[in-house]
């Protein structure tokens, strides 16, 4: 495995198939991780007359949203934006909702020619599943933008349920009591007993069937994970693990999501 440096102290290394960009802050990745989509979403744009772009909710992509939204090269007006995930059972206007993130980060800035939100209050939850489905079956996926969680969860694909040959592309999940603690670790919710124990989420297969996959995990609460999922077995016990089998991926770090890979020794990440 070989190593690269630019001038501007970004480190660059594949690992099997997945690409990896280790920046010094959390903001610099942010800018970087934007602009690449922004060239990719103009790009494909080149190609065809609209595009279909599912987005992550997290504060992990604070930073890549503020950034996204303010590109003026961007036509917004010919993307079909989704999100991935969201909590069953939270009210309608509480600000831990996944819809409710978006749209106050990005949803909500910028024309879109559509957003389509997951109802987590839908009386028919299958029904809701098999409705939001069909709209990514309508609309294929071109480009995920997305994250990994403390237990190496992509969505809400937590170690128990995630399936890298599942058969849904949406279902309903009960969410693992470490994803459930992340929550209230990151101050999204005041104690463990307000954090839903379900959610519907995109399916693995789902989000693969993408062809650009752009991956942003900032912060020291993300560094186990991204060591196991650049050194750990690919399988379910480490979900975002199965990004290193799939092409067209970029995975974003920062300094201290890296922070347990010794890039002065490719061993410890071999």
């Amino acid at each position: 495995m070989s190593y690269t440096e630019t001038d501007a102290g970004v480190i660059a290394f594949t690992r099997e198939m997945l690409e990896v960009k280790i920046f010094r802050i959390r903001e610099e990745m942010g800018r970087k991780a934007a602009l690449d989509v922004s060239v990719t979403i103009r790009k494909l744009l080149g190609e065809k007359d609209e595009i279909n772009v599912i987005f992550a909710a997290a504060p992990s992509q604070s930073d890549f949203l503020k950034e996204l939204r303010a590109d003026p090269l961007i036509p917004w007006e010919r993307i079909n934006a989704f999100h991935m995930d969201e909590y069953i059972g939270l009210e309608a206007d509480a600000p831990q909702g996944f819809g409710n993130f978006l749209r106050e980060r990005i949803f909500g800035k910028v024309q879109f020619k559509s957003v389509h939100y997951i109802n987590g209050l839908a009386e028919d939850i299958s029904a809701e599943c098999k409705r939001y489905a069909a709209l990514l079956e309508q609309y294929p996926t071109d480009i995920v933008c997305l994250g990994i969680g403390e237990n190496g969860h992509i969505a809400f694909n937590d170690p128990p349920v995630a399936d890298f040959d599942d058969p849904e592309m949406v279902k309903v999940v009960e969410l693992e009591l470490a994803c459930r603690q992340q929550q209230v670790n990151e101050n999204l919710f005041t104690g463990l007993d307000k954090v839903p124990t379900h959610a519907i989420t995109v399916t693995i297969p789902a989000l693969l069937k993408a062809d650009r996959l752009f991956c942003m995990v900032p912060a020291k609460n993300k560094a186990k994970a991204v060591y196991r999922t650049l050194n750990g077995e690919i399988g379910e016990e480490c979900p975002a693990s199965i990004l290193r089998r799939k092409k067209g991926v970029v995975l974003y770090l920062d300094r201290e999501s890296s922070s347990l890979l010794d890039m002065g020794n490719p061993a410890a990440v071999e």
